[in-house]
């Protein structure tokens, strides 16, 4: 069960899908001197020796509930607070709130091994990273000045709090509440649910972006506003205040990630969780969506990431076990399976779909970069367009793809495959939720068809 980050592969397919352009085209002069790839060799080499072994611990283990905490898995702590110390969780960030300003390429590179050597315990920085875009496209200059520099630096986590139990995909019909003070803050009660690292030890402060409405709110999704709900409130000069009134209710027991708390989050019972309005009042999902196109490349980069790890697991596995006497061989006895035709064709089916969808989601990366960077309006808006395009490609069908090369390295595996012990089973259990979470694939493709096919030409150019 053991991984060895791809550096060599994922930096060479970097590079081709967008590092190398962004660099000679002098829109990421940063990149000269081999940067990316010193970038990429330690990220490789964090997620091989720290954040892989905690894999299988994060799913036999898991995080336990008890009277209103969560206690993540043995080493989670440690690793996290060594990975954040690294700056890795800044890597895209703006300078001026201590980020690195790097391409958004070279982060989901990065992600990438990360990912796979821990799919469950990278979802926590996923979603910071996400609460940080969101906040600094919409907050008011007060919150980015209070937060954006604690969650850039890792010390704090970011979540997202859009489910309900009535309200699945269906945002419009949330029915948590948001009441004006008059004092400029708002007062949220309601019930969330599937919130992920909504309660955890790993940071002292977690930052919940909330979707509530408003009394005198529209009905529908045009009548929702985003908030920041703070667990601690924080006083002016930066340190943490008194306990917000917010508080997680359960864990959710599930298929898979099982070392990624699943919470569900009560606002209010006392008088009220304070919070924060980012943006305007009733245009809560267009601040949200800065946030979950981030989260969606992410969640497509999962099924990369299992399938990758998949692959490593069941290539070791066809080349040490043996069974059978491989067609035209002159081996006397039992043959390793990888000399089995079907077991070679099921292995390079596997590679070859998690390197498709790899360079999917690299160029949408790619995408993104050149729409923040470019100076020339006409190219900015081409690839803001292609961006938008690509995410819901790269969401939806590199998550199948995860779930489809999961379940071929159980059939590499034969019988032992649908034994715990052999680790296969996990990655098809973990992969399954990519296809779920952050909109279903159904809904991606709804979005493809309805919206993103029907922008302008500048897309496809």
């Amino acid at each position: 069960m053991s991984f060895t980050a791809p550096f060599a592969d994922i930096t060479f397919l970097a590079k081709l899908f967008g590092l190398d352009q962004l660099e000679t085209e002098g829109l990421a002069p940063e990149l000269a001197d081999g940067l990316a790839e010193a970038i990429l060799e330690e990220a490789g080499k964090f997620a091989t020796d720290r954040i892989a072994p905690l894999n299988r611990i994060g799913d036999t283990i898991g995080a336990r509930f008890d009277n209103g905490h969560v206690t993540t898995a043995p080493g989670w702590i440690e690793t996290y607070r060594d990975w954040a110390q690294g700056g890795w969780n800044g890597l895209t960030a703006s300078v001026d709130h201590g980020g690195q300003g790097l391409p958004h390429l070279l982060h989901l590179a990065c992600s990438d091994m990360w990912t796979s050597a821990s799919m469950a315990f990278m979802l926590g920085p996923m979603l910071t990273s996400g609460a940080i875009d969101a906040l600094a496209a919409h907050g008011s200059d007060e919150l980015k000045r209070i937060y954006l520099a604690k969650l850039v630096s890792g010390e704090w986590m970011g979540t997202m709090n859009l489910t309900e139990p009535q309200a699945g995909s269906d945002v419009g019909a949330l029915k948590t509440r948001a009441e004006r003070t008059g004092d400029g803050t708002y007062r949220i009660t309601g019930q969330k649910i599937y919130i992920t690292y909504g309660e955890h030890d790993m940071t002292e402060n977690i930052i919940h972006l909330v979707l509530a409405r408003l009394p005198d709110a529209p009905q529908g999704s045009r009548g929702i506003s985003l908030f920041l709900v703070p667990k601690f409130l924080v006083n002016k000069d930066g340190s943490l205040g008194a306990r917000n009134d917010v508080r997680c209710a359960g864990l959710e027991s599930k298929l898979g990630i099982h070392g990624s708390p699943t919470c569900t989050m009560i606002y209010g019972d006392e008088s009220g969780a304070i919070g924060y309005l980012i943006g305007e009042e009733n245009r809560g999902l267009n601040a949200m969506f800065t946030m979950m196109n981030a989260a969606r490349l992410g969640v497509g980069l999962q099924g990369v990431a299992i399938g990758e790890r998949a692959y490593q697991l069941a290539l070791s596995y066809a080349k040490e076990r043996k069974q059978g006497r491989a067609l035209n061989t002159k081996s006397e006895g039992s043959s390793a399976i990888i000399e089995h035709a079907d077991i070679r064709r099921m292995l390079m089916l596997m590679r070859a779909k998690t390197d498709a969808a790899r360079a999917i989601c690299y160029m949408t990366a790619a995408a993104i970069d050149r729409a923040h960077r470019e100076k020339d309006a006409q190219k900015k808006k081409q690839a803001e367009e292609r961006a938008a395009l690509l995410t819901p490609v790269a969401k939806s069908w590199s998550t199948d793809i995860g779930i489809e090369v999961a379940s071929l390295g159980i059939q590499i595996h034969g019988g032992m495959g649908f034994i715990e012990a052999s680790g296969a089973a996990q990655h098809l259990r973990d992969a399954r939720i990519a296809a779920i979470y952050e909109g279903t694939n159904g809904i991606q493709a709804i979005d493809l068809v309805t919206r993103k096919i029907t922008l302008s030409d500048q897309a496809f150019s």
